[in-house]
């Protein structure tokens, strides 16, 4: 089959799971989408884990307006086909934050780049791609604290009144410091150095607790 015929065959298995009342649910939420057939995330990772890794047909995937297709994507993604160059591409993607943690959580958290990932994503993208980029770092082996420190001051910067942007700084700061108890010392150097914001006092109140 081509990938066209591959699509469709995927989506007929996506559209038995249908659920009408879940996509009306999240369009009322603002997790719009072009399409959206309402499967649960869980229903969507039973279908693509039958499916092999295949980068090229991912991202034809992801290219299309139907949320149980992008969401597929992600899955379908090698991890290890994925470097600085196909960054721009996944970024353009990220429509809201349900999609933006499913990419961290099955794709973004499994790459070889993910410092770099870091770098661009939280200094120069949108609210969704920096949130992805926190998310996916707070769950890849490979992420440093140093970087991390950087990642989490741009995107504070970048997007003070975000709670998304708040939670990930708290859940990647938390990563790095259960791997390196003394990150928690460099914590508070930059918490300091952020202006204050919605998204630093929800930073700060969250941390007070999760690392005393």
């Amino acid at each position: 089959m081509d990938q066209t015929q591959r699509m469709i065959a995927l989506l007929g298995r996506m559209r038995k799971q249908m659920n009408g009342a879940v996509a009306e649910s999240m369009a009322t939420h603002n997790q719009k989408y072009g399409l959206n057939y309402g499967v649960s995330i869980a229903t969507v990772r039973e279908i693509v884990a039958e499916e092999p890794k295949d980068y090229a047909f991912a991202k034809y995937l992801y290219t299309q307006q139907v949320r149980e297709l992008k969401l597929a994507a992600c899955h379908i993604a090698d991890p290890k086909c994925l470097d600085t160059a196909e960054f721009a591409f996944w970024a353009r993607g990220i429509v809201n934050a349900e999609l933006a943690e499913e990419i961290a959580f099955a794709l973004l958290s499994k790459i070889y780049d993910i410092n770099s990932l870091m770098g661009v994503w939280c200094t120069e993208s949108s609210e969704m791609v920096a949130y992805a980029a926190l998310m996916a770092a707070a769950r890849n082996e490979r992420t440093t604290s140093e970087v991390a420190f950087i990642a989490v001051e741009n995107a504070m910067r970048a997007n003070p009144e975000s709670e998304y942007i708040a939670h990930g700084v708290v859940t990647l700061l938390c990563y790095v410091a259960s791997r390196d108890m003394s990150v928690k010392v460099g914590i508070p150097v930059v918490m300091e150095r952020i202006a204050p914001s919605k998204v630093k006092g929800i930073v700060e109140e969250e941390l007070s607790w999760r690392l005393a």
